[in-house]
């Protein structure tokens, strides 16, 4: 059978001999296949069930957080023999354009014959990707991409491919990943001894200070996560959007990441930086989160208005990255699990606020879907801090009708009633295992 094609002149095609094409494709593809697949990750689950669908899959995530290593798994329930596979940032794609992708098509079935699926790494680094995507899909392929700018996925997705992908977020290990890839057997929560309950409880304090970032879990005396945070300050944000004013860019997310579960007034920060506009700030924070190196959290008001000119709450996408960059004389323990805790929920919604009191009480995290409350207290054996936290509960519950409530700290307690509302007082370790 012979396949024909139609080849317009670019930038990309005519730097490279054929052997040379072949070579990259062969090298990318052995070279992806060899490695280590490493333990298997939650969200493969997420993949197997839309493995037949006819919807491109795109896996989103932080830089080194292990989207590669996920279709590498889901490539091994596929086949060896079943996929193309292709990793745009490797430097030998610059200049690559979404015209280039018959030519590059005709390498690909010479060098491995038909194949049906298309796994593409990095795929935001060709510009007008979805182009080509679109068209083979239109043709009958699967495709399972990653990029690691939220962003450009989200703009480019809508414009060609509405309606017809599925999104994955993939985030760092979560405490039981992490307890799995350093070979930690995971004890029954049912059955949990006195020393059982000490070791765990040693162990989330490990993880909360390592972060779950493979690489740097399983290479701790490297400064890997230091240089993580380099490359998405200055490759994914200020190189990519253009920006002059680095020197701002980097002060401002040294505070932001350094600072886990901080309020945040962009007014405030348009000063203590010394930027000329609060619009500045916002576009910051915004590259910030589209590179998925930090996330906002919005006050819950039933004015839509209130909500975004509220003071909004920072948590960043790994608490051993947020170690690794900043500086502090204390532990900053309670910020970090409450930090923790967001991470766990906004692997199940992006619909997350915090509750703010009138006398200025919060409830660290308020799910409306599920009419629940949930506030973080690093020890509620203190008398005063459990006062101030289950004052708090009382206020949102009365105010927003919440019906259910819970309270994560460093040990189990006995519920509490609050205003008819079961208070459940649990240890973050337990509940961050039960949530997987």
């Amino acid at each position: 059978m012979r396949y024909y094609f139609s080849v317009s002149e670019n930038y990309w095609e005519p730097k490279w001999t054929t052997d040379q094409v072949r070579a990259l494709l062969l090298e990318q593809y052995d070279s992806f296949w060899g490695r280590e697949t490493g333990i298997p990750r939650s969200r493969l689950v997420d993949l197997e069930k839309v493995a037949k669908l006819p919807h491109a899959v795109i896996i989103s995530g932080l830089r080194r957080v292990g989207k590669s290593t996920l279709l590498l798994q889901m490539a091994h329930k596929l086949g060896k023999d079943s996929f193309y596979y292709l990793n745009f940032e490797d430097d030998r794609f610059l200049g690559f354009e979404s015209q280039d992708a018959n030519y590059l098509f005709q390498h690909l079935v010479e060098l491995f014959g038909e194949r049906k699926i298309f796994i593409l790494d990095e795929v935001q680094n060709v510009p007008d990707w979805e182009r080509f995507v679109r068209r083979f899909m239109d043709q009958g392929y699967k495709f399972y991409i990653t990029g690691s700018n939220a962003s450009l996925l989200s703009r480019e997705l809508g414009t060609r491919l509405t309606g017809r992908y599925v999104p994955i977020e993939l985030f760092p290990f979560s405490f039981q990943e992490y307890l799995q890839f350093t070979g930690e057997i995971i004890p029954n929560l049912d059955r949990l001894r006195t020393a059982d309950v000490a070791r765990l409880n040693s162990l989330l304090d490990r993880y909360m200070r390592a972060g779950g970032i493979p690489d740097a879990v399983k290479y701790p005396d490297l400064p890997l996560l230091r240089t993580l945070y380099e490359d998405v300050l200055y490759r994914d944000i200020a190189a990519r959007y253009r920006l002059d004013a680095v020197y701002a860019l980097r002060e401002l997310a040294y505070y932001l990441v350094s600072h886990p579960a901080g309020m945040v007034s962009y007014n405030k920060l348009k000063s203590q930086f010394k930027l000329g506009s609060v619009n500045t700030i916002k576009s910051f924070v915004e590259y910030m989160q589209n590179s998925w190196l930090i996330f906002t959290m919005n006050v819950y008001d039933y004015s839509l208005k209130r909500q975004q000119i509220a003071p909004k709450k920072i948590y960043c996408v790994d608490t051993g990255l947020s170690n690794a960059v900043g500086f502090r004389f204390s532990p900053n323990t309670g910020r970090l699990m409450e930090n923790l805790v967001f991470l766990a929920l906004r692997q199940g919604t992006d619909k997350i606020y915090y509750y703010l009191a009138p006398d200025g009480l919060e409830v660290d995290f308020y799910l409306p879907d599920h009419h629940q409350l949930i506030q973080v207290a690093q020890n509620m054996t203190d008398p005063v801090t459990r006062e101030r936290e289950l004052r708090a509960l009382r206020i949102a519950v009365h105010a927003l009708k919440a019906k259910q409530a819970i309270v994560l700290s460093s040990a189990n307690d006995e519920d509490v009633n609050v205003d008819g509302v079961n208070v459940q007082i649990r240890s973050l370790s337990e509940w961050l295992l039960e949530e997987g």
